[in-house]
């Protein structure tokens, strides 16, 4: 009862966010807060400041606290390969295809 209320919700919304045309960046967001979030934990962690970060990235400071920005969504994979590795992780990434 309460997943089917969680799916209908979730349909509801998502129709709403794509009328108005924000879908794609409201879930972006989500998705940086979320790489942001676990970037930032692993540095804690490692008890990593963001200087050392960028020192071992052969990058600025500033450049670091853009990927750890949760709101600034335009990162390259690219970057977020280097950064987590840096930090002894990989990325997985995977494609959800829609249930028909």
């Amino acid at each position: 009862m309460e997943q089917d209320k969680r799916n209908r919700f979730e349909e509801t919304s998502t129709e709403r966010l794509r009328e108005e045309g924000i879908y794609s960046d409201v879930e972006a967001t989500a998705l940086k807060r979320v790489i942001a979030t676990t970037l930032m934990h692993r540095m804690e962690r490692l008890d990593l400041s963001v200087s050392e970060l960028a020192r071992s990235l052969g990058t600025s400071r500033a450049a670091v606290n853009r990927v750890l920005d949760p709101l600034n969504a335009s990162l390259t994979l690219n970057t977020l390969v280097r950064v987590a590795a840096a930090l002894g992780c990989r990325v997985k990434l995977e494609i959800v295809v829609p249930r028909e």
